[in-house]
């Protein structure tokens, strides 16, 4: 499992790296324990935006994101369940 970082970790990592910019991106991903790749991403995310955005697993933009996602869980769940049930009629229309 992916292990998830705070927001201030990840800008503290930025911040490594504007600072050992002579490490080289690798380097400073090495050091501090992280993927290159996920330095890399951190790093594009600051430079667009000058921000690094956190949203962890269950963590939702607006009350409306969530409940969007529960009502497609729900909808899902409901979709699952009525495939069994017509499994079941055809099997038992047999």
């Amino acid at each position: 499992m992916a292990k998830q970082h705070d927001k201030q970790f990840k800008l503290d990592a930025v911040q490594y790296y504007q600072d050992h910019k002579n490490l080289g991106v690798r380097g400073c991903a090495e050091n501090l324990g992280i993927g290159y790749s996920t330095l890399t991403k951190w790093l594009k995310d600051f430079r667009e935006s000058g921000d690094i955005p956190v949203r962890g697993s269950g963590n939702y933009a607006s009350d409306e994101q969530k409940e969007i996602a529960r009502l497609r869980r729900e909808l899902r769940d409901a979709q699952d369940a009525l495939d069994v049930l017509k499994k079941a009629i055809n099997i038992l229309e047999k």
